[in-house]
């Protein structure tokens, strides 16, 4: 039996009447009433009852017509569905983000627009540091990556970016700090007897390595009082008079009460947030979702300019 042999039955069974199904299916009634004699004999069992008057339903025959139409129902379903994934209109993509993200604010507004057009497509997402999202795609774990890499960074041959923003890193203080109010914003020499709260090397984003190039370009090695795991932690803890830290200017949409940020006044202090993928992943879902971040409005920078800027650093 197969689903040519199914599509006849539901037909005649639908209409009780060969010569209706048969016109419907665009094919003469004798073949028709060959293959549904075909199914019977399969099953071992009479289907339709039928004389020269009329066609009518046994209970083995309702019970198979249910069974039939869900069967070419799914079908059809799974046949609808491979045509969308085929579009780029289903299917599944993952996608992970480094701490700082979420605050960039185009970027929850680009993955609820993307959800809202694609509707058919499973976004999974998940927070993950820079450096496991380089492993994660290259091990093809996550399809796409939000990333803050360090300052050195250079994708390999394995991977596209494109660099969709670029901030200052900032002075992060408590309200009261003696640099608060300074005008201009602060020297990284001037915060070099300074108690730091860092993010642990290799956790959230390279920030750890940019800051730490930014002090040693400064002359000193900065004074660890304490690490954590996420950013509105450190602010939580600069705010409390811990310490103070280097952070991208995104965390100001945290607005964590008692912490102020300056402008720190020394080269270098820009940071990239990049979108990457596996070179060579030529995927319809993926290509749909790059291209809908190549015209997202705040994403602003061309794949051309990021590989130039991926290059030169």
């Amino acid at each position: 039996m197969d689903i040519r042999q199914l599509r006849y039955f539901v037909a005649v069974a639908e209409e009780l009447n060969f010569s209706r199904a048969a016109r419907r299916l665009h094919m003469s009634q004798p073949p028709l009433s060959q293959q549904v004699k075909a199914i019977e004999d399969e099953l071992g069992t009479r289907l339709l009852e039928r004389n020269r008057r009329n066609v009518r339903l046994t209970e083995p025959g309702r019970l198979f017509l249910q069974q039939a139409r869900s069967i070419l129902a799914q079908l059809d379903s799974a046949g609808d569905e491979v045509r969308r994934a085929a579009r780029g209109e289903a299917g599944q993509i993952r996608i992970a983000f480094t701490g700082s993200v979420p605050m960039f604010e185009p970027f929850p507004r680009f993955i609820q627009t993307f959800r809202e057009r694609f509707p058919g497509v499973r976004v999974e997402m998940g927070h993950m540091s820079s450096g496991a999202q380089i492993q994660a795609i290259a091990d093809r774990h996550i399809d796409v990556g939000f990333l803050r890499p360090s300052h050195q960074f250079a994708p390999g041959p394995e991977i596209e970016v494109r660099s969709i923003w670029e901030d200052d890193l900032m002075a992060v203080l408590p309200a009261t700090h003696r640099l608060a109010r300074a005008k201009g914003g602060v020297r990284m020499a001037d915060l070099a007897d300074e108690p730091f709260i860092l993010f642990p090397r290799g956790i959230g984003c390279g920030l750890y390595d940019h800051v730490m190039g930014l002090c040693s370009q400064a002359g000193f090695a900065p004074r660890v009082a304490q690490e954590a795991r996420e950013g509105v932690t450190i602010l939580a803890l600069i705010a409390a008079g811990t310490g103070i830290s280097i952070l991208p200017d995104t965390y100001r949409n945290a607005s964590v009460p008692g912490v102020v940020h300056r402008p720190i006044r020394t080269a270098g202090s820009r940071s990239r947030l990049l979108l990457a993928w596996r070179a060579g992943d030529a995927t319809p879902l993926l290509g749909r979702f790059l291209a809908m971040a190549d015209s997202w409005p705040g994403f602003a920078f061309s794949r051309r300019k990021a590989r130039a800027d991926a290059a030169a650093a």
